[in-house]
């Protein structure tokens, strides 16, 4: 498991902060955003210190929905999303690579919902992210 970044809850995660501990990956993030701010203009983007977990984490959400949580890594950041069993087969037929599909099925269940979690390295990761915000949106 990569170790967690912001565990400061003094420092708050600013983008220079964010870049800084990013690196190369800086474009892969704004990649993530630039898509969210133009085709989802809705979501809302809230950072957050988190005392269980000890660390910053950020909430994308759309008006109650969590749509997904981003934390920073070193040299990187990984993007999360908790799913019900109800769109397991919308995963599955996604573009998404068999191993998501894969971590997915074989997840470990918190009640109704199973997390998925994309370690954010190259631009089809990115793909792979918005296949799951349509996703995510498009859940009941």
């Amino acid at each position: 498991m990569e170790e967690h970044i912001l565990i400061d809850k003094n420092i708050f995660p600013t983008d220079e902060i964010i870049y800084s501990h990013i690196g190369k990956s800086k474009i892969l993030w704004q990649s993530v955003f630039e898509y969210i701010h133009i085709n989802h203009p809705d979501l809302i983007e809230q950072w957050k210190y988190y005392n269980d977990g000890k660390c910053w984490l950020l909430k994308v959400s759309k008006k109650t929905k969590t749509i997904f949580w981003v934390s920073i890594l070193k040299d990187t950041f990984r993007i999360t999303f908790y799913f019900t069993d109800r769109v397991e087969q919308a995963i599955i037929n996604s573009p998404i690579s068999d191993d998501l599909k894969e971590q997915f099925k074989n997840g470990k269940r918190y009640n109704k919902i199973r997390g998925l979690t994309i370690i954010i390295k190259y631009k089809r990761d990115i793909e792979y992210a918005k296949s799951l915000i349509r996703i995510k949106l498009s859940a009941k």
